[in-house]
């Protein structure tokens, strides 16, 4: 069954002082796009979320964040009093050049020097607590992943039921011009018999029936959509296969969708007639709906 590039799924597990929350949003694109954002203690990690999106997903742009606590982050981090003393001399310098008029009002930031770097230096751990950490967020981003997968599987439910709104519709309507079709030959032969009569009457000539005959043989082939109609059908049998069976199936299923529209537009120039004309307007206007559907197919 097909399945939609739309997604979202999140999870949360805490142990002890461990706690990870991992967030996946997916929406479309051509090809898969992922970005990776971990926290720099687990960095090694991007490379196997990486790896398993790559073998889950096949399209769509992906965006995965990753937020970590650990027993590192819940004590303050220790500041680097000689790097802070060095940024404060060298900012009360920067003041003293300042006119005087100016000096008090260029105050010193406590809480901007705290961000300067080297000033608060993070609590380092060992390598006990980082394999826990990065075990987490694998753990989190695997649970997260499923609920993603799972909601791209009921957009894909959702997105088939629509389609085959369409379908039918396309059916509906190509049953129409299946039964019109053998008419237009015998309509078009009736109107030109009945012209032909009455010009031939007025002017005092003769006209063979070989000769109407060869005419309406002529037009019946110009107008001829019967390969076009079984092509057609073909491909409403193989879109509605390829939904049905494949998962990974956007590209081909938009291929499709340009393969009916060619044979609606074809059958719609040749057929010659107001009614089959009609049908394939309603042919048109369900397949560029269904082309619209696609884009969100993977």
């Amino acid at each position: 069954m097909i399945l939609s590039m739309t997604g979202y799924g999140s999870a949360n597990i805490e142990r002890g002082d461990f706690f990870c929350h991992v967030e996946i949003r997916s929406v479309n694109n051509r090809f898969l796009k992922t970005a990776v954002r971990v926290p720099d203690e687990v960095a090694d990690t991007e490379v196997e979320i990486e790896k398993q999106l790559r073998a889950k997903l096949g399209r769509g742009s992906v965006n995965v964040t990753v937020m970590l606590r650990t027993p590192a982050t819940l004590g303050a981090a220790p500041v680097n009093l000689r790097a802070a003393e060095s940024y404060l001399q060298n900012m009360l310098s920067l003041q003293r050049l300042l006119p005087p008029a100016s000096q008090a009002m260029a105050r010193i930031d406590l809480t901007l020097l705290l961000t300067l770097p080297g000033v608060c230096q993070p609590v380092p751990q060992n390598e006990a607590q980082t394999q826990q950490a990065r075990d987490l967020v694998l753990e989190t981003f695997d649970t997260a992943l499923n609920l993603l997968l799972q909601m791209r599987q009921r957009e894909g439910q959702a997105l088939w039921a629509d389609l085959q709104v369409h379908l039918n519709r396309i059916e509906t309507a190509l049953e129409s011009v299946c039964t019109q079709a053998p008419l237009v030959a015998r309509q078009y032969h009736e109107k030109l018999r009945a012209r032909v009569m009455q010009m031939v009457a007025e002017a005092k000539l003769s006209l063979h029936d070989n000769d109407l005959l060869r005419e309406v043989v002529l037009f019946t082939d110009r107008c001829d959509i019967s390969e076009e109609l079984t092509r057609m059908a073909g491909h409403l049998h193989q879109f509605s296969d390829t939904c049905r069976n494949e998962s990974q199936a956007g590209r081909k299923l938009d291929f499709i969708a340009q393969e009916m529209l060619r044979e609606a537009n074809t059958i719609g120039s040749k057929a010659g007639d107001g009614a089959i004309v009609r049908s394939i307007v309603d042919i048109k206007g369900a397949i560029d709906r269904i082309k619209e559907q696609v884009q969100n197919v993977e």
